[in-house]
């Protein structure tokens, strides 16, 4: 691939990590990166389609990009987190999970995508989770982020049988990347097994591995940081 690249959430552990690791690289020529906490040109909010819009307008204005990646996801935020049980869900944490989680990244996909060049290789990926996985559900509980990430995962998946009409080398999938040493991760890491725990740097090039390694086949897939297929 050659062109820009495009990282939402790039003041996150993440995808500070996967903005600093291609600017090395050099591979991709302007790296934009976006995020809510960013000012001016470079500030997006998911929640504010008119921010995207704004986003996608500054990124029109140069390369075509050849990558876009979104590093985004809410899992806890003030004292809301996952939910332990049914009695403690709540439809507007519900809402705002959704919103974040999926909505967010598809209205990206909206303003961004048309952005991209209609033929080559192109790869639109955003993270998403094992546990956004229906089949792989053996624990129950986290309502909200297991299904604003399985939702998510089926957006992609749709958006990926669409673009292939546009471009059929366009790659688009959902990534998990294991659990990271980040602040989404950091109130659950207790029970993470011994070398299980990823820094965002070694997350970055893992997950930068597996988007290298993606043929047009994989597209619409659910993949973790090692390219491992996971079932939806």
């Amino acid at each position: 691939m050659s062109g820009a690249a495009v990282i939402i959430g790039a003041s996150g552990g993440i995808g500070g990590a996967f903005r600093t690791l291609l600017e090395e690289e050099g591979a991709f020529a302007p790296v934009h990166g976006f995020a809510r906490s960013f000012t001016g040109a470079n500030h997006i909010d998911l929640l504010d389609e008119a921010s995207i819009a704004a986003a996608a307008a500054h990124v029109a204005r140069g390369p075509a990009p050849a990558l876009i990646f979104v590093a985004t996801g809410l899992l806890h935020e003030g004292d809301r987190g996952p939910e332990k049980a049914l009695r403690d869900v709540d439809p507007d944490w519900l809402a705002r999970s959704y919103a974040v989680n999926a909505i967010g990244p598809l209205l990206v996909a909206k303003h961004f995508l048309p952005l991209m060049p209609r033929t080559g290789r192109t790869v639109f990926a955003a993270l998403s989770a094992r546990v956004g996985s229906i089949s792989d559900n053996r624990l129950g509980g986290w309502h909200g982020y297991r299904a604003s990430k399985a939702a998510l995962n089926m957006l992609v998946r749709t958006l990926a049988i669409e673009e292939k009409r546009r471009n059929d080398r366009s790659i688009l999938v959902t990534l998990h990347p294991g659990t990271v040493d980040t602040a989404l991760s950091r109130p659950f890491q207790a029970n993470v097994p011994d070398g299980r725990l990823f820094d965002p740097e070694r997350a970055a090039m893992q997950l930068l591995d597996v988007i290298e390694a993606l043929k047009p086949t994989d597209s619409g897939k659910l993949l973790d940081y090692q390219g491992e297929e996971i079932p939806f």
